[in-house]
C-alpha cells in the first residue's frame, strides 16, 4: 500500500504528521500540493473528495482568510462544488491529508498523526 501525504511544509500540523509517519518507518510519498507542478487536477480532487472520510466540505480550509474574502459558505455543498472551488483556489485544500489509495483522511487534530503512524494507513 502506498501512502501519500498531501503536505504543506509551512504548516506545523502537516510537518508533525510527516514526522510521525516517517518515525514509524513508513514510506510516504509527499506531494506538496501548493506547488504548481504538484497540484491536484480536477479528477484527482474529485477522487479525493469522494474517498475522504467525513463530509467532502471538510476538504476546504474554512477558517482561511481567502475563504472569508471570497464570501464562501460551503455548508451542504456537493462534491462538485467542493472540487470546483479547489480547482480554482488550491490553497483552500485542507492539510495534511493522508491518502492510502482507498481512503483519505484529514490530519486534524494532530492526534490523528499518531493513529496514522501506528496503522500505516487511513484508520
Amino acid at each position: 500500500m502506498t501512502l501519500t501525504l498531501l503536505h504543506n511544509p509551512h504548516c506545523p500540523t502537516s510537518v508533525h504528521a510527516l514526522d510521525a509517519l516517517e518515525a514509524a518507518g513508513h514510506d510516504v510519498t509527499v506531494r506538496k500540493y501548493l506547488l504548481v507542478a504538484e497540484r491536484l487536477d480536477e479528477a484527482e480532487l474529485r477522487s479525493l473528495a469522494e474517498r475522504l472520510q467525513g463530509d467532502p466540505v471538510d476538504a476546504l480550509i474554512r477558517r482561511d482568510k481567502k475563504y472569508k474574502d471570497l464570501g464562501l459558505d460551503a455548508d451542504g455543498w456537493s462534491v462538485d462544488q467542493v472540487v470546483a472551488t479547489l480547482v480554482e483556489h488550491p490553497s483552500l485544500l485542507q492539510r495534511p491529508i493522508l491518502d492510502d489509495g482507498t481512503s483519505a483522511m484529514i490530519g486534524r487534530p494532530r492526534t490523528r498523526a499518531a493513529d496514522w503512524a501506528a496503522a500505516g494507513r487511513v484508520a
